[in-house]
């Protein structure tokens, strides 16, 4: 049992659990089981150069990033579980969480996060009567979003990125992520508003 699983590895999921992670030396968070399926292989970042992003080196590109995001995740937060390899093709909610189910395995997760791309090639059973056409996107491109309130789709399900109605931008997208985030954490510590920095020891 997670308690919270993000599928997509990309700026989005990637980004959340870079956040979560970080919380591991919070009391609210040390004990919860995170978990990412990390399927990349549809990510918008696969073909994407970054000349426009604050912090990142002129010519980084996305493909960079995403086998980067998962170093760093392994490198700094291990305890947070990468699923790689596997394809998310169900999820479905049962009595007091949901199960996950991929095309090699099943899961079980609290918490759920869906940031997955924007294309409406996202086949995920179960989640068909959220999706709607997407707010921000040309309609000759036929981009979907899952239909949410600040990131909430119902109780402990939640969508980041540009599924979650939000313009194709690695920074926003990555910003999503992050409050998703922060948005669990604050769930964690009951209700008390939570973020997490890294300061320089002086």
């Amino acid at each position: 049992m997670f308690d919270v699983l993000i599928i997509g590895g990309g700026a989005a999921g990637m980004s959340c659990a870079l956040v979560l992670g970080s919380a591991n030396d919070k009391a609210f968070a040390k004990d919860k089981r995170i978990g990412i399926i990390t399927h990349q292989k549809t990510s918008h970042l696969q073909n994407a150069l970054f000349n426009n992003v604050l912090g990142l080196k002129s010519g980084t590109t996305g493909a960079s990033i995403l086998e980067g995001g998962k170093r760093q995740l392994a490198d700094l937060y291990p305890h947070v579980n990468q699923i790689d390899k596997e394809k998310v093709l169900e999820v479905s909610n049962s009595t007091d969480c949901f199960e996950i189910r991929t095309n090699k395995n099943s899961y079980h997760s609290r918490i759920v996060l869906i940031a997955v791309g924007y294309t409406n090639l996202m086949t995920i059973k179960g989640l068909e009567h959220y999706i709607e056409p997407h707010p921000r996107a040309a309609v000759e491109k036929d981009r979907i979003w899952i239909k949410n309130t600040d990131h909430l789709v119902e109780d402990n399900l939640y969508v980041a990125g540009t599924l979650a109605g939000w313009r194709s931008q690695f920074a926003i997208a990555s910003g999503s992520g992050a409050h998703v985030a922060t948005d669990i954490l604050t769930l964690w510590n009951g209700g008390k508003h939570t973020k997490v920095h890294d300061k320089v020891e002086v």
